[in-house]
């Protein structure tokens, strides 16, 4: 059997650090006497996701090391291998559904000698959530929300039947995540918060971690804070660089969609790996007060809605 085992650390930025080790049989071709048609075969590649640790130096708060298993924010891990643009292995792994493995991070896949890329994806996964990977540039979101995203390309040969050291790669969360906290209380008409991003993408290339466009989306949140009290709420997204700016539209939507209010914000710097937040007044109409830009990279700045 031809085993491939990947261990995951992360030391800090939310990075997953991944040390592999393959380990190859051979690949036979047998002749067909009577046909003449040569057959292709192969053994399989098994590959292992022992832990990893999160380091939320970049963000509030830090995780000890934690296995996949018990780590909440990655519910889905994606293991594929491309020969050119050709998929030759590609699986899925779903923490709520154990019919997708037997152990979580444990991936067996068959490839025979020749040149790979590798892509691994590491995801927060929610009901509803729908996400596609068809190569190792394009992989998208295509339901309605952006989740936490970590990704990372890598070329693969496979020459010999001898074991392989692929030394170290490193996973990187790769979206940027924009919070939206108000300062004044939910009404009781509040039901939505409609959020349009002037830019991004739920679209991205796990080989750069950026977009695939720019053309932004729409994302509507259920606040989960009761009426009367101050709303957060959070939304990710990918950037076309690592640090963007755009406008960002905030609207607060009754149970039939009507709009009640409106706030757009200006220029709004995001920055992947990071996340940025908006506060303000948003159930106020004639409200004058700014939105507070609160980033982990940038000194404070109020922006005018």
């Amino acid at each position: 059997m031809k085993k491939f085992n990947l261990h995951f650390r992360a030391l800090c930025g939310m990075a997953l650090f991944v040390s592999a080790v393959v380990t190859f049989s051979s690949c036979t071709e047998e002749v067909d006497n009577l046909s003449n048609q040569v057959t292709r075969r192969c053994a399989p590649v098994s590959v292992h996701v022992k832990d990893f640790s999160v380091s939320m130096e970049d963000f509030p708060g830090t995780r000890s090391a934690e296995s996949p298993a018990g780590y909440k924010d990655v519910q889905a891990m994606t293991l594929a291998f491309y020969e050119g643009a050709t998929e030759v292995c590609k699986v899925t792994q779903l923490k709520d559904n154990h019919s997708t493995y037997e152990t979580f991070g444990d991936f067996t896949c068959s490839l025979p000698l020749g040149s790979y890329t590798m892509v691994v994806v590491a995801r927060d996964s929610l009901e509803g959530d729908v996400f596609t990977l068809t190569s190792p540039t394009v992989a998208a979101y295509t339901s309605e929300k952006v989740r936490e995203t970590f990704a990372k390309t890598q070329p693969v040969v496979v020459s010999s039947t001898a074991a392989m050291d692929l030394g170290t790669i490193t996973l990187n969360r790769v979206i940027s995540r924009l919070g939206i906290v108000s300062t004044d209380k939910r009404p009781a008409n509040a039901a939505k918060i409609r959020t349009t991003f002037g830019g991004g993408s739920k679209r991205f290339s796990p080989t750069t971690g950026l977009a695939a466009d720019d053309a932004g989306f729409v994302t509507v949140s259920l606040p989960s804070a009761v009426v009367g009290e101050s709303i957060g709420i959070g939304n990710s997204l990918f950037l076309t660089s690592d640090e963007e700016k755009m406008d960002v539209t905030i609207e607060v939507l009754d149970a039939n969609d009507e709009v009640l209010y409106t706030k757009v914000v200006e220029d709004v710097p995001l920055k992947r790996n990071r996340m940025t937040k908006l506060i303000g007044a948003l159930f106020n109409a004639t409200a004058t007060s700014a939105f507070q830009l609160e980033t982990t990279w940038l000194p404070p700045v109020d922006l005018p809605i």
